[in-house]
């Protein structure tokens, strides 16, 4: 699935592989906010010796940074995106939409939805883009 990225998240992604030495594959793009997607086995790079390559790329980007690691199949990928949450399975349900069901630690509710919904938000955007899921609901 090809996704369509505007001017300024190839630019930040430029910047981001140029900071981090890791791949990018995708990146939404908020007022105060960025989401890349790393690839599959990159996070490590991405993060640096004790976060050293984030926070370097924050620093040079001015916005706070979240990561997400990118997956081979859907499940992976929503529980991914839903991370620091510990997401214990994910179902997916295509009755018509095509939803993810991801059962998320009682304790690690809040971390998945974050503040005012955004990494739930986030994490259906990716999931849409990258696997036409239609909805992530909390199980």
């Amino acid at each position: 699935m090809a996704v369509t990225l505007s001017d300024e998240a190839r630019q930040i992604l430029g910047l981001f592989e140029e900071v981090t030495e890791a791949t990018g594959r995708d990146c939404l793009v908020d007022d105060d906010r960025v989401v890349v997607l790393v690839a599959a086995g990159d996070m490590g790079t991405a993060i640096g010796p004790g976060g050293q390559h984030v926070r370097e790329f924050e620093e040079r980007l001015g916005r706070d940074v979240k990561l997400v690691e990118d997956a081979a199949t859907a499940p992976d990928f929503v529980a991914n995106a839903l991370a620091p949450a510990a997401v214990y399975h994910v179902t997916i349900s295509e009755n018509g939409d095509t939803v993810a069901y991801a059962e998320v630690a009682e304790e690690d509710t809040g971390v998945a939805i974050g503040v005012d919904g955004r990494n739930i938000d986030a994490a259906r955007r990716l999931a849409a883009r990258h696997f036409d899921v239609d909805d992530i609901q909390l199980a």
